[in-house]
């Protein structure tokens, strides 16, 4: 028995920055909105009781993996026998502020619910996703979600349909962690609801971008380049390196695309997922 799953990534409209928990984690307000890169995950049921992962990318280790610690997780709890070979098809950047990891993580808790007929109701399955990361709540739904708390508590919002989004990444990694300790918390930022009633890409906005853009100067030049080139806005997306430019028509997409390729810059054009219903995307 085996069961496939597209894991795709995510860019974050909007985070803001409320407070900082006595968890030591922050509290946020953030926009999801899943877009069409993706990663790609095959699963085999074995009768071994191993967790086995094959993968085109040699990027983590695999007691690190958060597809692994899910698995192992998931196994111990149901105490389930059996195992499962795991092949991995990476696409979405390490690191990048796009969630591969994370949307890695929750597709691995939908496949092995079915794989090893656990048949975990969605509670639960968003409680096992809690504790691996604040995203992953996320990519168990999909679409386009406002993320609060840690990010973990999730509410649905309609889909956001936006075209010609140009994803830009410097080649550099930052973790959330460094991100999150930049910070500087002040005013809070009401823009959000504009996001999801005006759909007007002109309020988005990530309060994580200031001071990341003060420590590494390529991602303000990145942002500011777009912004004075045609792009209707530039932010950062997640922790970032990524930078997103929104892009009012395929061809200034185009543009940039060939920039910043001739400069050795990974870049894609990509636009937002409708969120999936009874197993498939809508059209």
């Amino acid at each position: 028995m085996q069961t496939s799953q597209i894991s795709y990534a995510k860019i974050n409209l909007f985070i803001d920055v409320l407070a900082k928990l006595d968890s030591g984690y922050h509290q946020i307000r953030t926009i999801f909105s899943e877009i069409d890169l993706c990663d790609k995950l095959n699963f085999v049921l074995t009768k071994k009781g191993s967790i086995k992962i094959l993968t085109n990318k040699d990027f983590v280790s695999v007691e690190n993996n958060l597809i692994y610690k899910v698995a192992i997780f998931i196994k111990q709890k149901y105490n389930v026998q059996c195992g499962a070979e795991i092949e991995l098809e990476k696409n979405i950047p390490i690191s990048a502020g796009l969630g591969g990891g994370s949307s890695n993580a929750a597709h691995t808790i939908l496949a092995l619910s079915q794989l090893w007929d656990l048949n975990l109701s969605k509670t639960e399955m968003h409680q096992i996703a809690e504790i691996f990361g604040s995203d992953i709540n996320f990519f168990l739904e999909g679409g386009t979600a406002l993320g609060e708390n840690r990010g973990e508590i999730i509410s649905l919002q309609n889909d956001l349909e936006i075209e010609n989004i140009f994803l830009i990444n410097p080649g550099f990694e930052i973790s959330s962690k460094e991100a999150y300790q930049l910070v500087n918390i002040s005013t809070e930022n009401q823009n959000w609801s504009k996001i999801l009633t005006k759909k007007d890409m002109r309020f988005c906005f990530n309060k994580l971008e200031e001071e990341i853009s003060r420590k590494y100067p390529v991602i303000k030049n990145i942002i500011d380049y777009l912004k004075d080139n045609g792009a209707s806005n530039a932010i950062l997306s997640g922790s970032g390196a990524t930078i997103i430019g929104f892009c009012p028509d395929f061809q200034t997409a185009q543009k940039f695309e060939t920039y910043y390729s001739k400069k050795g810059f990974w870049n894609i054009i990509t636009k937002t997922k409708r969120r999936i219903q009874n197993g498939n995307y809508r059209c």
